[in-house]
């Protein structure tokens, strides 16, 4: 979500009357590729860009590609082959092993189909979207056009024919459960179509109960990440703009507040950083009421041993599911000592939490490192999970 936002600030900076920009982004991969399907690239005439499609080697080609669109005004399908060594068309050894197709489209903003304008529409709604894009049809008056569907079903944008709507929604639909962005091959009429389904989430957002010294770097590293950061504690002097220049908000809120004062969704993640044990316990009840997918706790495991019994006591029961949530100790085993070396431990965590991902060396690791269809060989980007088994339990009081 960070490129994506990138892309959108800078695309308000361009001067459209002097300058044409178009938009890259990456549709389909078969075998290995640097970026998975749903990068994004904002192209503008003087040969700069923003945000990226691969580790730097298809940026070059894209840029002459995009010049096209942008004199055209017709989206283009490029269709990149790493898998040779040395590639004669890109000029450049490449061998990422990697079929990557990539849709470049033109960016008017006096175009009610202005790709980007469609996106800054679903960054500001704030919830989950299924969208479909044609990046290969026969038809190549198809090539561009969209789809877009809400968890509810409505439709606040729709470029196809009643046909390719009804073909595609429903797997839009199950995108919702799958999560799973990746390609589709539809037959309309027996032409063939190519879509790209993409699910694409809210940002995500990290809540620091505690304003001490060491969640200064966390705060620093989320942003670095384009995540929303809120910074919160009961003592005022612990959360001075001065010490964290970075943070979205800063809010001075008594534990018994914490439900009333935020907002927690499936996309927010909570870390409990006070090294206050009666703060962090209060705060850590609440929180199991609410519906984030990870709560983490600094400090070693015995306080958090503590907490469950007092729970116990009280009659509060935790369910599998919220120890799954819950990590105590935080953070990655990375040997971190340091804040700022906690704080990368944290930070990765989280983003192995909301990826899906347990962590660990990718040496290690049994297959290839992006989600891949083993039947097509086609790349797929699996974005959060709510929970292994797809529902949400909270705990009870006895």
């Amino acid at each position: 979500m960070k490129e994506f936002k990138a892309i959108l600030d800078a695309c308000k900076k361009v001067d459209f009357a002097e300058r044409r920009a178009a938009l890259a982004t990456v549709v389909k991969v078969r075998g290995s590729s640097y970026r998975s399907p749903g990068a994004r690239m904002l192209i503008t005439d003087d040969g700069r860009w923003v945000g990226s499609i691969s580790g730097g080697c298809l940026e070059g080609d894209a840029l002459r590609k995009a010049r096209q669109v942008m004199t055209d005004r017709i989206p283009l399908t490029v269709t990149y082959d790493t898998s040779e060594e040395s590639n004669q068309n890109l000029g450049i050894g490449l061998g990422c092993n990697g079929i990557i197709d990539v849709l470049i489209e033109p960016v008017d903003p006096t175009d009610e189909k202005n790709p980007v304008g469609f996106y800054e529409q679903i960054a500001a709604l704030q919830v989950p979207v299924a969208l479909a894009t044609i990046f290969a049809a026969e038809d190549a008056g198809l090539v561009g056009k969209k789809l877009l569907l809400s968890e509810d079903g409505h439709k606040p944008h729709n470029f196809f024919d009643g046909t390719l709507e009804a073909i595609v929604t429903p797997h839009l639909e199950k995108l919702f459960e799958s999560k799973k962005s990746q390609a589709i091959t539809f037959d309309v009429k027996g032409k063939a179509v190519e879509v790209f389904t993409e699910l694409i989430q809210p940002s995500t957002s990290l809540i620091l109960f505690g304003g001490g010294f060491d969640a200064r770097p966390v705060t620093q590293l989320a942003k670095s990440l384009g995540w929303e950061v809120t910074v919160t504690d009961e003592c005022v002097a612990h959360i001075a703009p001065l010490f964290f220049p970075n943070a979205d908000k800063l809010s001075l809120c008594q534990r018994d507040f914490v439900d009333r004062d935020f907002v927690i969704t499936p996309y927010t993640a909570c870390v409990l950083m006070s090294h206050n044990y009666t703060y962090d316990r209060d705060v850590l009840r609440k929180l199991l009421r609410t519906e984030t997918p990870y709560i983490g706790i600094l400090g070693p495991r015995k306080r958090f041993d503590k907490m469950l019994v007092e729970f116990e006591k009280e009659g509060l029961t935790l369910t599998p599911e919220d120890f799954h949530r819950i990590h105590s100790p935080i953070g990655l085993d990375i040997g971190a000592e340091a804040p700022d070396e906690i704080a990368v431990s944290i930070i990765a965590e989280i983003q192995g939490k909301f990826t899906n991902r347990s962590g660990g060396f990718l040496k290690y690791r049994q297959g290839p490192i992006h989600h891949r269809d083993a039947t097509s060989d086609q790349v797929f980007k699996q974005v959060y999970l709510n929970s292994p088994d797809g529902t949400k339990k909270t705990a009870t009081h006895k």
